[in-house]
């Protein structure tokens, strides 16, 4: 049996949103217990197979169902013309002819008999236009199907899955080549005909072609689980993206009115389409505004009709031209664009009362604090901010909590911020909340920027195994690369430093000659693990000072890199067990 390393989840998915084709670093750290087979009733399970079914989306511009693909060749008439059909580069002339075509009427006749193949990869013959339009009707009016196909993401071939016995010995290997292949391997797992496991790491390929990689089933599920909801506005119906814009709010990323940019104003506007044509918009400061919407089936595609009495730039039947992972693209001639972006975590009825309650379930952290264009978020690595009752907030600082006073007000602008704690004047401003949602809070005041984001302790388990592992014991430095070239190593700065890392989210670093200097830390997860350590300005450990992402961790060693923007490593920090 080979041996399996626990890895680190680098990559959260309310990112994936995001969908990079960058991989995160795998953070070994211990052997699991065996949990991969696949289980015939499993979402896991399901989610493969949906994957697998024949994507029949190509060849719509013949049958109009994705459902279904119409074998080759085959022989249509546009208007009377006959077209031979050999291959998927046949159907541009269809749509050359489409283009020809003066008027809105786009028809299209199929010479029977032909033969269709179903999702399922089942060949059926069809004698008339008839038969194939009652065949349509059901395969596309299966809305509850349990495992609708999906077409958006598809796996990278070659892949293998290890056969097991009873006694969860591997047997065999099985190497699958296709998506068909595929279908009918799975299909025999959720039969329980065969324990399987899929063989990892496994690449999936979106429908735009950018490439994921996945190093276990939790990760893959969650791949194809977000790529799915891009699904749901492929085979197009007025109802079906309806539902599809309904489902969760969306955020205003850029947008043009007659060729002016006017991004800087409606960006991070959240847009609520509601039930019986009724559109809810939420700008930065908080006002509601209310409008009506609609959808509208055209030759030029789907138009979407926003109208709002007081906002007339978005007053507009807009093109609905490109979906893409969470992501809708919303066009008009004369220089008009939109582009939103799906978030179903954004909260549209803000309250005074829905504030104080995010701020009060976790700790916060200061992600980035920038006062009058100058960065202040390094003196606050390692040290979050704790929201009670009774507007007390609380600063964890060198593992001390430091009181003060917040407030949640009102204004004509919007809900406002404020923090009182002594010695933190560049907290003490009126920040007006901009954006709002349970992980994240942006806040402005005048050239002021701050973003706060959750912080929940005992949640994560690769959380708690990294506060476990490093509150165990005291460290040293072993190794310190700056990046630069040196005479002298720079880890010799550090020779006979202790490091003692307590739950508090205290540092106590002891020196040769038993001089103590205090410091902060947090590990947390943002896009991979980082640990946040923050120390008093004194050599050599004011160096130390930063955000480090963790590349590996074990009981006795902890693996820290700082990356640049393009990825690369710039510095190096290994720490090791001392005692």
């Amino acid at each position: 049996m080979k041996t399996k390393f626990r890895t680190f989840l680098l990559i959260p998915f309310f990112a994936l949103l995001l969908f990079a084709s960058c991989q995160e670093e795998k953070i070994e750290i211990t052997e699991p217990t065996q949990e991969e087979a696949l289980v015939p009733q499993a979402q896991l399970t399901s989610l493969i197979s949906a994957t697998s079914k024949m994507d029949g989306s190509k060849d719509n511009i013949i049958d109009g169902a994705s459902c279904i693909s119409v074998k080759l060749p085959v022989i249509v008439k546009v208007r009377g013309i006959e077209i031979r059909i050999d291959s998927e580069a046949d159907y541009e002339k269809i749509k050359r002819l489409y283009d020809e075509l003066e008027d809105d009427i786009d028809r299209l006749d199929v010479i029977f008999p032909i033969t269709i193949t179903t999702a399922e990869y089942q060949e059926i013959t069809i004698e008339s236009a008839e038969q194939l339009s009652e065949f349509i009707a059901k395969c596309k009016g299966d809305e509850e199907e349990e495992e609708r196909e999906i077409r958006c993401i598809d796996f990278k071939f070659p892949i293998a899955f290890s056969i097991y016995n009873r006694d969860f010995s591997v047997i065999d290997v099985v190497n699958i080549e296709n998506k068909k292949q595929l279908y009918f391997f799975i299909k025999r797992v959720k039969n329980a005909e065969v324990l399987a496991s899929l063989n990892f790491p496994v690449t999936m390929v979106l429908k735009n072609g950018t490439t994921l990689t996945a190093e276990n089933n939790e990760q893959l599920r969650r791949i194809i689980e977000t790529a799915k909801d891009s699904c749901e506005i492929e085979d197009f119906s007025k109802e079906r993206l309806e539902n599809y814009l309904k489902k969760c709010p969306w955020i205003v990323y850029e947008f043009k009115r007659n060729n002016q940019d006017n991004t800087a104003q409606f960006q991070q506007y959240a847009i609520n389409f509601k039930e019986n044509g009724v559109v809810v918009m939420r700008s930065r400061n908080g006002d509601m505004l209310t409008g009506t919407w609609g959808l509208r089936p055209t030759r030029r595609g789907v138009l979407l009709k926003m109208a709002f009495d007081n906002l007339a730039d978005f007053t507009l039947e807009w093109l609905l031209y490109d979906f893409e992972d969470g992501k809708i693209k919303i066009y008009e001639e004369g220089g008009n664009r939109i582009i939103i972006k799906r978030n179903c975590d954004i909260v549209i009825d803000i309250t005074k009362e829905r504030i104080e309650n995010y701020l009060q379930e976790c700790y916060w952290r200061i992600a980035r604090l920038s006062i009058n264009g100058t960065d202040k978020e390094k003196e606050y690595i390692g040290t979050p901010l704790k929201f009670l009752p009774n507007n007390e907030v609380k600063l964890r600082i060198n593992g001390e909590l430091v009181a003060g006073t917040y407030e949640i007000g009102v204004r004509n602008i919007g809900f406002i911020l404020q923090i009182t704690l002594d010695g933190r004047p560049d907290l003490k401003l009126e920040w007006l909340i901009t954006f709002l949602e349970p992980g994240l809070i942006k806040l402005e005041n005048a050239n002021s920027k701050m973003v706060l984001e959750r912080h929940c302790f005992d949640v994560d388990d690769d959380l708690k195994y990294i506060d476990a592992v490093i509150a165990a014991g005291t460290w040293e430095v072993a190794t310190y690369d700056d990046g630069l070239v040196h005479v002298v190593d720079p880890t010799t700065n550090f020779f006979g430093y202790t490091v003692d890392f307590l739950l508090t989210g205290r540092i106590k670093v002891t020196d040769p000659n038993n001089g103590v200097t205090a410091g902060s830390w947090l590990a947390y997860r943002k896009e991979g693990l980082y640990l946040g350590m923050l120390f008093a300005n004194q050599a050599p450990f004011n160096e130390l000072t930063f955000r480090w992402k963790i590349k590996a961790i074990a009981t006795n060693r902890i693996e820290l890199v700082d990356l640049s923007a393009s990825g690369e490593i710039e510095r190096t920090l290994i720490l090791e067990k001392k005692n």
